[in-house]
């Protein structure tokens, strides 16, 4: 079974779960005059919603790249996402007017032993099936999955209160369920911003995984042509689809022979063990002279003197030419064009004969 059809598989459970709750908590709360069992039974409609909202997107999602849309349509899972992460805002919010309007003017409710028993066995599929969507969720990185997963869980909560104040009603006659609703709503509608703010976060770009980055540069520098990888960046085009790419240092006598089967080897074996389209750059290594050598030790000291420089990589020089270049990763709380300039004039006070061209570079990963 592929990541697509788990998805659907998960989300029809989820579907059948939430419709066969809706019809036994609606006549339960129009039974009993209960707002809280009538909200919760609205808020299991809204989930089936999620859970068909989950398979559309997997469907769109899974739609062959074209001209218009070369990379795919696998962000449309993020656009789930926040759907669902809306919804369940809204279900917090309408459940927080609906609760304190409650408290504000409670009303007598008649709950039965029957309604009792349903209710907590409500509480138990709610939890079980929020674990369970979950948890497939994080392991095929659906983020609608999790988000509906989630929103699940939360209800079961709902519910456990609502129990919990049909309880307390039936043996001290207390009215708590439009306190409890507003506690509990106020927990919902926290974690809908939050379900919202993380998924958008992965449509504005993320710092990518650090064990996932670990392994990508394992992989690439286990070739022994290659001295370093940096540079390394991974786009995701939906939770199953990155393309990333990044360079490698390798000598300068390295002939164009040698990189073009070097290059594809490790893209292959990249693509082999992660799945991710890497595509690979080259740094050409020119420090054997020892001229070239004595000036790189020099840049490597400054930048390792400066707290704001993070790494340096990329160096090649040209005697002939009197040139050098290498690449500067910065931490982005400094400011990145002083720094390089501060060392580029710290070089040419030593090393005035030379031009030094240094490149910016952004920490992408770990």
């Amino acid at each position: 079974m592929d990541r697509s059809q788990k998805i659907v598989r998960t989300s029809v459970v989820g579907i059948a779960v939430n419709l066969i709750l809706v019809a036994f908590k609606a006549v339960i709360g129009f039974a009993t005059n209960s707002i809280a069992v009538i909200l919760d039974a609205v808020n299991n409609l809204s989930d089936a919603l999620s859970s068909i909202i989950t398979i559309v997107g997997t469907k769109l999602s899974g739609r062959r790249p074209d001209k218009k849309h070369p990379y795919g349509y696998g962000r449309i899972e993020y656009l789930t996402s926040v759907v669902i992460a809306v919804i369940v805002l809204l279900a917090g919010v309408t459940s927080l007017r609906e609760s304190a309007e409650k408290a504000l003017h409670p009303e007598e409710t008649a709950y039965t032993t029957v309604s009792l028993i349903i209710i907590a066995a409500a509480v138990v599929a709610k939890f079980f099936t929020g674990r369970y969507v979950k948890k497939v969720g994080e392991e095929i990185k659906s983020g609608s999955l999790i988000a509906s997963g989630s929103d699940a869980f939360f209800d079961s909560i709902l519910s456990f209160a609502t129990l919990a104040a049909a309880i307390a009603n039936l043996v001290w006659g207390l009215q708590l369920e439009g306190i409890l609703g507003v506690v509990i709503s106020v927990i919902i509608v926290k974690a809908g911003v939050e379900m919202l703010m993380e998924t958008l976060d992965g449509i504005i770009g993320l710092r990518a995984d650090t064990e996932l980055t670990d392994r990508v540069k394992a992989i690439v520098t286990s070739f022994p042509e290659v001295r370093g990888a940096y540079d390394l960046t991974l786009h995701n085009y939906g939770p199953s689809e990155i393309i990333g790419s990044a360079h490698i240092e390798v000598p300068d006598n390295t002939t164009a022979r040698e990189l073009h089967y070097l290059t594809r080897c490790i893209a292959a074996k990249v693509y082999a063990e992660l799945g991710i389209v890497l595509t690979v750059g080259i740094y050409a290594a020119s420090d054997s002279s020892a001229e070239l050598s004595a000036i790189k030790e020099t840049a490597q000291a400054l930048a390792d003197a400066a707290p704001e420089i993070l790494q340096m990589h990329g160096f090649y020089g040209d005697e002939r030419q009197k040139v050098v270049l290498f690449d500067l990763i910065v931490d982005f709380e400094a400011n990145a064009a002083a720094v390089r300039d501060a060392l580029c004039a710290k070089m040419l006070e030593k090393y005035p004969e030379y031009r030094f061209d240094i490149v910016l570079d952004s920490d992408y990963s770990d």
